[in-house]
């Protein structure tokens, strides 16, 4: 039998059964494995203000395409491919004539996001998926002989599908491993991070790369212990603050499993990779436009697009910061901390 595999039929598995009246462990959730089949489901926790476990939803997409502003033709480069949602908006306006580089370092998601956006109807004609994270531009970019892009994208937040997955341990919704690997074939796990650091180390990652204002409690709490789960560690934090209230504590807790997975992932040095090589890789007249979720993000692509308007590298930037709308903001509460800024690369 011959033609697109994804148009061939594939034989019916039932569902394992579960044990109660509704699934509780995330592995047993059907619903959210293949949530394309559940629209109805999908539909009303969307309307319901919250992001469907096993889906993402893209964060500012009109104010995206707006600076974007993509032409039929140009190539294309989304480089946190993440669910696909920024490059399958993208896509249609690059037609005919265009393509669009997709980057993920995730290898358990990207082949689920390339065959979803294969299923769209986007050849390999037109996209293309590459499994590396945003610092291997330059390469990716000589492999697929371009002598640069049009257009790139940088969403730097961690997709949803990551956050409501608990093998991956990048939150307490689900109990499952400290881990934090965007890709857990490479590279130690959040718990060895821990484990190895010192209280004063611990609290200085927590300072940089989340503004936590209690770094020093919980560093002294966690710094040198081995955690087996996400449940564990932040029982700990949690009995490290007991004078906090819960609805505070929780924005703490995220803040410090944010600054754990931008340590372990070393992401801070990705960006600085990135923004180093924009100018090498933007064609002229080049747009860029980068999505941060974190103040220490934000101020290195900021002074990377202020230095480069200076040298006349780029013609124009962003002058006030874009954030989500507040109908964003209260339709997907996930977008809040989002902030956004674009560069124009000079015509010369």
């Amino acid at each position: 039998m011959t033609g697109d595999p994804l148009s061939q039929p594939t034989a019916h598995r039932r569902r394992p059964r579960y044990s109660g009246k509704y699934p509780r462990r995330f592995e047993e959730k059907y619903k959210e494995h293949n949530p394309e089949r559940y629209v109805e489901t999908v539909t009303k926790v969307l309307a319901s203000g919250k992001t469907p476990a096993g889906t993402h939803r893209p964060i500012m997409v009109q104010e995206v395409l707006d600076v974007l502003a993509p032409q039929p033709g140009e190539i294309a480069v989304d480089c946190t491919l993440g669910y696909g949602g920024h490059a399958q908006e993208i896509l249609p306006h690059l037609q005919p004539g265009g393509r669009l580089l997709g980057l993920d370092a995730d290898p358990i998601e990207l082949p689920e996001t390339e065959a979803r956006l294969r299923a769209l109807g986007f050849g390999t004609d037109v996209f293309t998926a590459h499994r590396t994270n945003f610092a291997g531009l330059p390469k990716i970019l000589a492999d697929e002989n371009l002598s640069g892009a049009d257009i790139i994208l940088a969403d730097l937040g961690v997709s949803s599908m990551q956050l409501d997955d608990p093998s991956r341990g990048f939150s307490t919704k689900f109990e499952g491993p400290l881990d934090m690997r965007m890709n857990p074939q490479r590279g130690k796990p959040a718990s060895e991070l821990v484990a190895r650091l010192t209280p004063a180390e611990f609290a200085t990652l927590l300072r940089e790369l989340s503004d936590e204002p209690n770094a020093p409690r919980i560093g002294s709490a966690l710094a040198g212990h081995r955690f087996s789960s996400t449940k564990e560690f932040a029982n700990v934090v949690r009995k490290s603050l007991p004078q906090v209230p819960k609805d505070e504590f929780e924005l703490t807790l995220r803040r410090v499993f944010q600054a754990l997975r931008i340590a372990v992932n070393d992401e801070l040095a990705a960006l600085d990779t990135l923004l180093r090589c924009l100018l090498s890789v933007l064609k002229p007249g080049g747009r860029v436009a980068i999505l941060s979720f974190h103040s220490g993000e934000d101020r290195r692509v900021k002074k990377a697009f202020a230095a480069g308007l200076r040298d006349g590298a780029y013609s124009e930037i962003s002058g006030d910061l874009i954030r989500p709308s507040s109908t964003e903001r209260h339709a997907n509460p996930r977008s809040a901390p989002a902030k956004l800024r674009w560069a124009r690369r000079s015509l010369s």
